[in-house]
């Protein structure tokens, strides 16, 4: 039985709360959210139920890092450790405990997930918030199609068999639709994606789009991903959009059939991103220089994100298993169970 059969179907729902007074009390605020948030309290226990009986186990990971993560566009909270003997050094709140729970699973070998609080700088939207929840998995021995069988069983245990969002019903009983990236920009753009890799002029050309000053090859991609892919994916059932061009590997493996692509896979529902998945990548060699070359890539932005590479990480890499993992946006889970317009909608204090 789905958690979410017991309270208010997503469409009536989204309508109450869109017609909500909001008061400016905590006791107000709370009891208009109370029955969205013990759905969400019902999923909590739902996704823990899900784990344990598929044998992986619950760990828990230091939220303050020497070392938060290397994306190139993500910025940091940062604080600093005061040592007993009056030293100091600098922490930050990380982005994702995908590298601590890598090394666990280098040390271990064994199925872990971990609900975790990650932070993210500087975000805000109606599905964005500076501190918000990950869910993030990692199963050794499973390869993307495992994973992405895996993920739509998890996702079909914890929302009702319609979702409602902007307006449009999207049902999660059908199989979830597997699209490469190579063929949703053949569909939706009209350009060969990996043909073009590296030329802006030549995806600029296919895609039947003006170049902006300065904009390269990458920058042009993400445009037309956010411009004409992602809008229309996900609308009828929910989309795996997989096999990303290398370039966007980060710390996934290259196809072995394909080395333009990268074994990557996001999920979209109704409009919403609500995950990022990996084959993993186990080569220390080339994760540090894929590590290097986005934190370069970071400090042309944002000078000010400077952290020493995750040498504990890379030195862990040799021994993770073969293995695949995933991050999940467990607040925008929670957004498609409910029907609420905002994640705000869904945190007992914001």
């Amino acid at each position: 039985m789905h958690v979410v059969a017991l309270t208010l179907a997503g469409r009536v729902l989204q309508q109450e709360l869109a017609s909500m007074t909001h008061s400016s009390s905590d006791p107000d605020r709370i009891a208009e959210r109370l029955p969205l948030l013990r759905r969400r309290a019902q999923m909590v226990q739902a996704t823990r139920k899900f784990f344990d009986e598929r044998g992986y186990l619950d760990v828990d990971t230091p939220y303050a890092v020497p070392v938060p993560g290397e994306e190139v566009h993500l910025r940091c909270f940062r604080t600093e450790l005061e040592h007993s003997d009056g030293s100091r050094e600098a922490r930050f709140l990380h982005t994702s405990p995908e590298f601590a729970m890598k090394r666990i699973i280098a040390a271990t070998g064994m199925p872990i997930f971990q609900l975790a609080r990650v932070w993210r700088n500087g975000e805000a939207s109606a599905t964005h918030v500076p501190e918000f929840t990950m869910l993030e998995w990692y199963a050794p021995g499973a390869d993307l199609d495992a994973l992405m069988d895996e993920t739509e069983a998890f996702v079909r245990t914890l929302l009702p068999d319609q979702v409602y969002r902007d307006g449009v019903l999207i049902p999660v009983t059908e199989p979830f639709e597997r699209l490469t990236m190579q063929d949703a920009f053949a569909r939706y753009v009209g350009a060969d994606l990996l043909g073009t890799a590296g030329d802006a002029d030549a995806l600029a050309d296919q895609a039947n789009a003006v170049l902006r000053d300065g904009e390269n090859w990458e920058d042009l991609f993400f445009r037309l991903l956010l411009e004409r892919v992602e809008p229309v994916i996900g609308r009828e059932r929910p989309t795996f959009l997989t096999h990303w061009p290398a370039e966007q590997a980060a710390l996934a493996r290259k196809d072995p059939s394909d080395a333009r692509a990268a074994l990557r896979f996001e999920l979209y529902i109704g409009g919403i991103e609500l995950a990022n998945a990996f084959e993993e990548l186990t080569d220390p060699v080339e994760q540090r220089q894929r590590f290097e070359a986005d934190r370069q890539k970071r400090l042309e932005f944002s000078p000010d994100q400077d952290w020493p590479l995750d040498e504990a990480f890379l030195t862990a890499l040799p021994d993770m298993p073969s293995c695949s993992g995933i991050a999940l946006g467990f607040d925008r889970l929670v957004l498609l169970a409910t029907g609420a317009p905002k994640i705000r909608d869904i945190l007992w204090l914001s």
